[in-house]
């Protein structure tokens, strides 16, 4: 079965699709109106989905002006297929009560903008991903059980990720093996544990890319693995897709996962070994370290283990300079706002299933199936900042996040 092109929807503002076909000798154009009726919005990503033009159209043939002023942002195409490709921008400032109109035009042009650019080089067995040249993350999707991010670079220049098991670093802790870096897995999926490594566990296997992307926006990865058993046998597949936008003075991580029932029903059980798992560095531990873990209802550091909350961050110095990851669940994820599996050793995840664990509910309510042919999909945003949680703005981040600007489009216009 050919694997179809997953689109995460946690990087949007809104996605409008848009109405209409391109003519060969007639390049579109479209008129975004955003609003901001809420809140306000700093470096919120934007996009619209509108239908691909007739002709072959590459990253530089694509422009967004604010309709007002006249000026040119930097902006991204990315196709989504033969028929339809999508529009990125960042927004940098948007007051609560504003509305901003854009001016997005198909052209024949080209139009660098600056330095700036977020860059995905696909090799043997690792898509490399640069922001303005300086290393951000790895996506080692060969040479283990499951695919991985490592290392994670911050803002500060330095790991925010332990190195263990991918390099010993003296003074590292070399516990759980399986925890690398940045992943997702679960501990019982149809019986089966793929959260541990070794015999009798299963295996996440990479089978394809469907996008690796460079751009001045945001580096796009899209990915598509298989789930095999420890007898070989295929117990479902994923699609997943990472986002990395380059914004300022922090990293801003786009995670999406869709898990496919392909080859017959696939059941979560309640377990607490799982999901979307993240190891901070030995000095942001919370035992052993310096650091502190703060989730979005205000509970602190070994409080927050089984809570359930819409964010959480942990955070710490490294090097001197006290920076932080923050897990932001998506309002549309199952069971949300998420448990958090995060312990003060540095294991740091997001898990909606292990209620037994968390709740102390033996009943099974922590299961979840889906049924043969079904789908789940889990989408995160990982932000990480400098400084405390308060002093990153973690809450108003995540605010823009489950609820963003209002987004209205149509063809033509100004």
């Amino acid at each position: 079965m050919s694997a179809r092109p997953f689109v995460s929807l946690s990087s949007a503002a809104v996605v409008g699709i848009l109405a209409g076909v391109a003519c060969a000798d007639k390049l579109p154009h479209y008129t975004v109106t955003l609003s901001a009726p809420h809140r306000s919005c700093h470096q919120v990503p934007v996009r619209i989905v509108v239908p691909a033009p007739k002709q072959p159209t590459q990253f530089g043939v694509v422009t967004v002006a604010d309709v007002k002023t006249g000026r040119r942002v930097a902006c991204q195409d990315v196709p989504l297929s033969l028929e339809q490709t999508e529009v990125t921008w960042l927004v940098d400032q948007l007051a609560q009560g504003e509305t901003r109109a854009y001016r997005v035009a198909f052209t024949s042009e080209t139009r660098p903008y600056g330095e700036g650019f977020v860059h995905a080089e696909q090799a043997t067995d690792a898509v490399e991903i640069t922001i303005d040249g300086q290393l951000f993350t790895r996506y080692v999707f060969r040479g283990a059980p499951k695919p991985y991010c490592y290392p994670i670079i911050g803002p500060t220049g330095a790991p925010v990720t332990r190195a263990y098991p991918m390099e010993n670093v003296p003074g590292e802790p070399q516990d759980h093996p399986h925890q690398r870096s940045l992943w997702f897995t679960f501990g019982e999926v149809n019986g089966i544990d793929f959260w541990s490594e070794g015999p009798g566990a299963g295996r996440e296997v990479h089978r394809q890319f469907q996008a690796v992307q460079s751009g001045p926006i945001l580096g796009l990865v899209r990915a598509v693995s298989d789930w095999i058993g420890p007898g070989g046998t295929k117990v479902c597949e994923e699609n997943r897709e990472l986002r990395i936008y380059r914004v300022p003075d922090a990293r801003l991580l786009d995670f999406g996962i869709t898990i496919r029932a392909t080859e017959g029903p696939v059941e979560f059980g309640d377990t607490k070994e799982g999901m979307f798992g993240i190891r901070v560095a030995t000095p942001m531990q919370l035992a052993g370290g310096q650091g502190h873990i703060l989730n979005a209802v205000g509970q602190r550091d070994g409080d927050t283990w089984g809570k359930a909350a819409e964010w959480c961050d942990y955070f710490g110095p490294v090097k001197g300079e006290v920076v932080g990851i923050a897990i932001l669940d998506h309002p549309q994820n199952l069971r949300h706002p998420t448990y958090w599996h995060v312990r003060d050793y540095g294991l740091f995840a997001a898990n909606p299933f292990g209620l037994k664990y968390f709740t102390g509910d033996k009943t099974g309510a922590g299961r979840y199936t889906i049924p043969q042919g079904g789908e789940l999909t889990f989408r995160y945003r990982v932000l990480i900042h400098r400084g405390t949680p308060d002093e990153a703005g973690v809450p108003a981040a995540y605010a823009q996040y489950a609820d963003p600007p209002v987004v209205s489009s149509r063809r033509g216009g100004r």
